[in-house]
């Protein structure tokens, strides 16, 4: 009788698993259909039909049998898919267990079954098999509870992990109603990385303190004085205001200053962030109309921090600007004018006269004024009569009118978007333009890196309207032009500086330094700060490098030897007036005009600074830089 249960024990099992009813012969399908196109193509190869042959024997072809037998297969049950034989072969397993349990003696064969169904990998198969045959994939939730109110908002649990890094978040209080809302998300900070906190999200609890009727800073001191875990209870904004479409990244240079410490506008001091005119800022936040997120680049913090929007920093210049006192524009000022009222000189040494106001140095191996030629190539640009004239203009020199146009005035943008550039070979080279102030050695570095090699760089012909000398030729020293087609040019805004000296104008022209470049050649100028934005385009896309003086003790070192270019036939040497007018005029340069300029170089050791000054124009040329975006617009 043991005998016989265990048997039948066993087959009613076996059922679950191997008791599928067997399925009805398939109709003729494509094995049969492809089996008469063989025959048929085999007649044809007997009937002397070119390519049946090929086509027998692809038909034919084992592989093809076997996947056309496994593509029937996939039909058949694709068209009618094996259903379970019975959904609870689990709870079967337990009835027969049980049966096996209630027998006075079993038989081995039914001790063995018992072993079998008991073990946990043949329940846990059972199980699944239960679990597919009623399609029942998905966890049991246990129900709400019915006191649930309808009209409670969803509330959020947002644990952070202090560390030495501000929260980067920042709060606002609805003055309306008193709660206290998330202002912003500092990008790049804890909160934000996180991904756990947005703005708009109203803040309930902060380390199980209720924010309900506190002022942002009683909150402020909760979150300074807590340390390690920071547990926040919030109620999320909307949908729409977290998923707002950010912008992509703008790069911008910046055009003036600013600290945020200053400002008493600015939402948070802490999160703001100070920068210079030149600096680099990538803005990665631009939600706000008034207060962006920028990061300072290059930087080690993935931080960003707040600045003001190019409206709200504009209207600041605006006020600022309005406030100051009305300062008349020097380019409106005539040549006369401006040569009578400065022609202030000072007897020195021996009785010659000279402007000890403008100078220039002079070293030893320069002096002499007939070393302009190399390799039968002149270099123009370095006559003495050129280069007095800049320098006892100084103070009456009339700027061109590109210096008073809207571009350089305070109401200007105060950021600059730029974009990564570099040259391509076939493009022309960019104009570089040194700058610095006078008797830093702007104009003997300027002539050693010609002489270093002529055929590479080369300085633009100036204009003039002295009578040629003999000896000299238009093109060669200077282009020797009329004071009418002077006046024509000057009108035309095609000068980046000019002035007079002695009776006769000298300029650098435009044209001039777009020679040089159609030429192939690097031009290499130097200039007064204020001339850069009459070249600063999309044409020339020029590289300004400031010459900045070392320190006053340094100066006495190494300009023992040097002496300052006069107008007459003495040049004395520096004094220590000369070298505090010298910084003095360096710091003006950079607070003013900082911001266009792309490197700065120390002139302690002339050979070294013309060593630092070829490889900058070399990398110039060469590799990757920051320039405003409109060098590479394509409209004009």
């Amino acid at each position: 009788m043991c005998l016989s249960l265990s048997r039948s024990l066993s087959l009613s099992l076996l059922y679950v698993f191997i008791s599928i009813p067997p399925p009805p012969p398939p109709p003729p399908g494509l094995t049969e259909m492809l089996s008469s196109v063989a025959e048929e193509v085999r007649l044809a190869i007997h009937s002397d039909i070119s390519g049946s042959e090929v086509l027998y024997s692809l038909l034919s072809a084992p592989w093809l049998q076997s996947l056309l037998k496994i593509y029937e297969c996939l039909q058949k049950f694709r068209r009618l898919p094996p259903s379970p034989y019975l959904p609870y072969a689990s709870g079967l397993s337990h009835e027969i267990l049980s049966n096996i349990r209630a027998v006075p003696a079993p038989s081995p064969e039914a001790r063995q079954l018992y072993s079998l169904l008991k073990s946990p990998h043949l329940q846990a198969l059972l199980s699944a098999h239960d679990m597919v045959a009623q399609t029942d994939y998905e966890p049991v939730l246990p129900p709400l509870p019915e006191d649930l109110p309808e009209d409670e908002e969803a509330m959020r649990i947002v644990c952070l992990v202090k560390n030495k890094q501000p929260l980067g978040a920042t709060i606002k209080r609805d003055e309306e109603t008193g709660e206290i809302y998330i202002a912003r998300v500092i990008h790049g900070g804890l909160a934000d990385r996180s991904g756990l906190l947005h703005p708009g999200d109203l803040l309930v609890e902060v380390n199980g303190n209720p924010v309900e009727g506190l002022d942002p800073e009683q909150v402020i001191q909760i979150l300074v004085q807590s340390q390690g875990t920071i547990l926040f209870k919030v109620i999320p904004s909307t949908p729409q205001s977290t998923k707002t479409q950010q912008p992509a990244l703008l790069y911008v240079r910046a055009m003036a200053d600013y600290c945020p410490l200053q400002d008493p506008a600015i939402p948070c001091p802490d999160a703001g962030m100070v920068f210079s005119r030149g600096d680099l800022l990538e803005i990665v936040d631009q939600t706000d109309i008034h207060w962006w997120q920028a990061r300072k680049l290059p930087s080690a913090s993935a931080c960003a921090g707040l600045i003001p929007s190019t409206s709200l920093l504009k209207s600041k210049q605006r006020e600022t600007w309005w406030s100051q006192p009305f300062q008349a524009h020097t380019c409106i000022k005539s040549l006369s004018i401006a040569a009578d009222e400065d022609d202030v000189k000072t007897n020195i040494g021996n009785g010659a006269i000279a402007d000890e106001e403008d100078f220039e140095s002079v070293y030893p191996e320069e002096a002499e004024e007939g070393a302009h030629t190399m390799g039968g190539i002149y270099i123009s640009g370095f006559r003495r009569s050129f280069r007095l004239w800049r320098r006892m203009t100084h103070r009456k020199r009339r700027q061109s009118c590109y210096s008073c146009s809207p571009n350089t005035s305070a109401l200007s943008s105060p950021y600059e978007e730029v974009v990564s550039y570099q040259r391509r070979p076939d493009d022309p080279h960019r104009l570089i333009i040194l700058v610095g102030p006078s008797g830093v050695g702007v104009n003997e570095l300027r002539k050693r890196l010609i002489k270093l090699n002529p055929h590479t760089f080369q300085g633009a012909v100036p204009h003039t309207t002295r009578p040629a000398r003999d000896g000299e030729g238009t093109g060669k020293e200077y282009n020797f032009v009329t004071k009418e087609l002077f006046d024509y040019m000057v009108c035309n805004h095609r000068f980046l500086e000019y002035g007079e000296y002695k009776g006769h104008l000298y300029g650098t022209s435009i044209d001039a330094v777009k020679d040089v470049i159609d030429s192939g050649r690097m031009c290499v100028i130097d200039t007064e700060p204020h001339s850069i934005l009459s070249v600063r385009n999309k044409k020339f896309k020029p590289y300004v490098i400031f010459i900045k003086p070392p320190s006053s003790e340094r100066l006495r070192q190494t300009r023992r030897d040097a002496r300052i270019i006069t107008s007459c036939v003495v040049n004395r040497p520096f004094k220590d007036v000369d070298f505090e007018e010298m910084e003095d005029s360096a710091r003006f340069m950079e607070r003013k005009y900082g911001q266009y300029f792309d490197r700065v170089i120390v002139n302690e050791e002339l050979q070294d600074a013309c060593m630092k000054l070829f490889n900058t124009i070399q990398l110039a040329q060469e590799g990757p830089h920051w320039i405003p975006a409109a060098w590479l617009s394509t409209e004009d």
